[in-house]
């Protein structure tokens, strides 16, 4: 009987002191999920590098991950964001506010005002939060050739009203028909170019570069805006709305690990728009890997080891 009652306490400490040993370990890691976290990305060198960022400092933290490139575009990443098929991806306050909550523009363009509005509506709608705001903005822009702009005169989107009717425009998958792309130029400025090919953006800034297409809805935070001598056209009449670079979690992941939160976190204010196109060109001009580049910048910064 004595033997019985301490082969029982025997177990029972056991099972506390195991039970201790695993909580210590959740701890470590934020209650660090069995399932590796998976990141989405657009179909653009910048949407690789920040998801390769996100990677990395949560893998400094022990989390398992997994970077799924060109997963498409900003509906695909969302609805896979809110079925859990990824854990995270960036994207752009503009286009939340447009294209996700299909708000309608603005008179003015406040940026404080298009983040609150789509903070809220995602949060409110589909249980989507913020995890961090870089700090920089890429937005739409047109952009022709440059000696091209210079021997015309062109600096803005109103000076393309003479031209426009005779303008072939280059796209990405999505600028041509959603709202704040295309119809809102149209809308504001009254005129509209003679056609439209829409094609990945790698592919569009070819096109342009070889005189396939006359002008393209360029990114203002892409090196090859430079690199080809392309003229970004100001937009005078304020057409389009500001795109701040957020990272996007749901709610629920966002309760079931601070560890990761945290560790995403440290990304808020971080990249300014001059480091972001630097960080583009390291992929566009000199073949770099997204995943170095990012892990050089972390390494640069402090958040990383290795």
């Amino acid at each position: 009987m004595k033997f019985h009652f301490i082969t029982v306490l025997l177990l029972v400490a056991s099972l506390l002191v195991s039970g201790c040993t695993e909580n210590s370990s959740n701890e470590g890691n934020g209650t660090q999920p069995a399932e590796k976290i998976v990141i989405g990305t657009k179909l653009f060198q910048e949407s690789y590098i920040t998801a390769e960022m996100v990677s990395l400092l949560l893998e400094e933290r022990g989390y398992e991950t997994d970077v799924k490139k060109n997963l498409g575009g900003t509906l695909v990443n969302y609805e896979a964001l809110k079925k859990g098929d990824i854990q995270s991806y960036t994207e752009y306050t503009g286009t939340i506010y447009s294209q996700i909550l299909k708000k309608p523009p603005l008179e003015n363009w406040d940026p404080a005002v298009i983040y609150n509005e789509s903070e809220q509506g995602m949060l409110e709608n589909d249980g989507v939060v913020i995890a961090a705001r870089l700090g920089f903005e890429d937005a739409y822009a047109i952009a022709v050739n440059r000696e091209w702009a210079e021997s015309r005169n062109v600096s803005t989107i109103s000076d393309l009203e003479p031209y426009a009717s005779e303008i072939s425009m280059g796209t990405d998958p999505e600028f041509a028909t959603r709202e704040d792309g295309l119809p809102q130029i149209a809308r504001i400025y009254g005129f509209a170019f003679k056609n439209y090919n829409s094609m990945a953006p790698g592919i569009m800034y070819e096109a342009i570069k070889n005189g396939e297409v006359d002008a393209i809805s360029a990114y203002t935070t892409d090196t090859r805006n430079d690199l080809y001598k392309l003229k970004v056209l100001e937009d005078d009449k304020d057409a389009l709305p500001p795109y701040d670079a957020v990272i996007l979690v749901t709610e629920t992941f966002s309760q079931e690990n601070p560890g990761a939160m945290e560790a995403i976190a440290q990304l808020n204010g971080r990249i300014d728009q001059d480091t972001m196109r630097r960080l583009n060109g390291e992929y566009d001009v000199d073949g770099r890997e997204a995943r170095d580049i990012a892990r050089d910048f972390l390494k640069k910064e402090g958040l990383i080891s290795a």
